[in-house]
């Protein structure tokens, strides 16, 4: 794209660097990037722009760093002509198949303040309102996931010796700071030994003659923990992921037969296996669901493990009192992580990790000479991360903005649009609900109506046996018009699901490919839910005959 010459000086830089002495330059740029935004949520047509993979690689395909600077106007253009002409409208009440949502207006002027005041949170001396800000906020938090009294809070709120949590990048840097602080915890310096954050994890296991530690979590848990105990140096061969039941919850009676097991193999071993955490899960990512977090607390007390709990998807809606019930344990966590960017409706990304023990975090605590003073108020002290923005201003704003009683009616909202959606899929004829959720998302597929008959006729026959090789079949054939379904609708580009491959529907122990749609957007209405079921019915139907012509069936 040209661009108008401009003569490369430092006077010229030093401008960029400058904030204008009148506010016409913020005004003129100000509207033209206003009017960028709107013309974008304003245009009609599909979810993604119609411009292939290959041409967007051609695209971006420069390779040499610009020399000569441009004007910003030009350079708003380009942005304009090749990224916002060609990102996904995730903000659509079309678009179904992701935890990415509509945002309010409002957030955008709130990056801009984060941007311009530019503060760095690791440290005092270049976050000074905004450390307050951030410690008030995980009170907040914690205290929705707690529940501890008055004074506690008023003590620990601004208490510069302690941490409730960190603001961290997302859900995933929240699960490495639980599972790290619970890897610490668990081989503290002990005599000679000076901890395992001292001396590594080879000489944490000889000292405390361990073999290998494990981490319990259900086969529905986020993929983040295999990366997480990758990075601590626990090894994913070391993640024990126990079945689910019917309603995608961990199998209870697996974990505690799976416990005793190891409990059994210490008896006779030199070297022990040693259980670190269990990971409980509100809101599972691929279904909605939430573990049983009260049987998981005790199991981990019987066990002594740290009990993690990833809330980063549901952690939001506790702030509804009438949904608390769903959450029952949540408040015996040792940890819980909690997201923003996903049911508190803001921009991506923020992530929090909160601690009971406000002491916890003391076991990741580190110093250095010119920050993070040991008595400093310095937040980059308890974190993992070093550097960070200013983020915790997007939800100390919408708490403010919509109150609980705000997002109680969102929430609500969302509730109504997943259950009118899942009786949408329950009395169609041609569909086929595969999940029951706490937290908004619907898993189903296009089953016609004879195979569905097809499939009750052999239950019928078999005394209900799900695996009879009929009904093996049977799936086989749905997961490859599903998948052809789903392709589709991506070329069609008028909606947007997703999709997955659960072993945990009534067809057990096999894979059933699902598609999966996330009713939490609050511009999405049962008029859209309509539509899109219906052009899926027409797709479906045109792609089930195709394959009735070439397989004759």
């Amino acid at each position: 794209m040209p661009y108008k010459d401009i003569k490369s000086d430092f006077e010229h830089l030093k401008k960029l660097f400058i904030i204008p002495e009148t506010e016409d330059k913020f005004i003129e740029f100000g509207e033209m990037i206003l009017e960028m935004i709107h013309s974008y949520f304003r245009e009609r047509g599909g979810i993604h722009s119609t411009i292939t993979l290959p041409e967007l690689e051609q695209l971006f395909s420069t390779i040499r760093i610009p020399r000569e600077p441009c004007l910003l106007k030009d350079l708003f253009n380009e942005i304009r002509e090749k990224i916002i002409n060609h990102s996904v409208k995730v903000a659509s009440p079309y678009y179904i198949g992701h935890m990415t949502s509509a945002i309010p207006y409002y957030s955008i002027f709130i990056e801009m303040i984060i941007a311009a005041l530019n503060q760095n949170q690791v440290k005092i001396e270049t976050a000074k309102a905004s450390t307050f800000v951030e410690r008030e906020l995980l009170s907040w938090i914690h205290r929705l996931i707690y529940q501890l009294d008055d004074a506690f809070y008023a003590s620990a709120i601004q208490d510069r010796h302690v941490a409730l949590g960190n603001i961290t990048l997302d859900g995933t840097l929240a699960n490495l700071t639980a599972l790290l602080v619970a890897r610490n915890k668990h081989f503290p310096a002990d005599g000679e030994f000076q901890g395992i954050a001292e001396e590594g994890l080879y000489e944490a296991y000889q000292h405390y003659r361990v073999h290998r530690s494990v981490v319990f979590i259900s086969q529905r848990g986020h993929y983040s923990i295999d990366k997480v105990n990758s990075l601590l140096g626990i090894g994913q061969q070391n993640i024990i992921k126990i079945p689910v039941d019917r309603h995608n919850k961990m199998d209870i009676q697996f974990l505690r037969q799976a416990i005793a097991d190891i409990k059994k193999s210490n008896q006779t071993s030199r070297f022990q296996t040693h259980i670190l955490a269990i990971v409980g899960i509100a809101g599972t990512t691929e279904t909605g669901n939430i573990d049983d977090l009260e049987s998981l607390s005790n199991c981990a007390s019987q066990c002594g493990a740290h009990f993690h709990v990833d809330a980063a998807w549901g952690g939001p809606v506790l702030f509804v009192n009438q949904y608390r019930h769903l959450f029952k344990g949540i408040e015996l966590a040792d940890s819980v992580t909690f997201d923003s960017h996903k049911l508190l409706y803001l921009p991506l990304s923020m992530g929090m990790i909160l601690f009971r023990n406000k002491h916890d975090l003391n076991h990741i605590k580190h110093n250095a000479t010119y920050i993070l003073r040991k008595n400093s108020y310095d937040l980059g002290r308890f974190t993992v991360e070093g550097s960070r923005p200013f983020s915790a201003l997007r939800p100390w704003v919408a708490m403010k903005v919509f109150g609980s009683e705000g997002f109680r009616l969102l929430f609500e909202n969302a509730f109504q649009l997943t259950q009118t959606f899942q009786r949408m899929i329950s009395s169609h004829d041609d569909f086929e609900l595969l999940n029951i959720p706490e937290l908004f998302i619907t898993n189903y597929r296009f089953t016609p109506l004879e195979q569905k008959r097809r499939i009750e006729r052999i239950l019928n026959e078999t005394n209900g046996d799900y695996g009879d090789a009929g009904i093996v079949e049977i799936n086989s054939i749905l997961n490859e018009i599903n998948k052809d379904l789903h392709r589709a609708l991506r070329q069609e580009d008028n909606s947007f699901v997703s999709r997955t491959v659960l072993e945990s529907t009534p067809y057990r122990g096999q894979e059933i490919l699902c598609l999966r749609a996330v009713t939490i957007n609050p511009l999405t209405d049962p008029n859209i839910l309509t539509e899109i079921l219906a052009e899926q019915t027409r797709l479906a139907s045109q792609i089930y005959t195709n394959y009735q012509e070439r397989h004759l069936l």
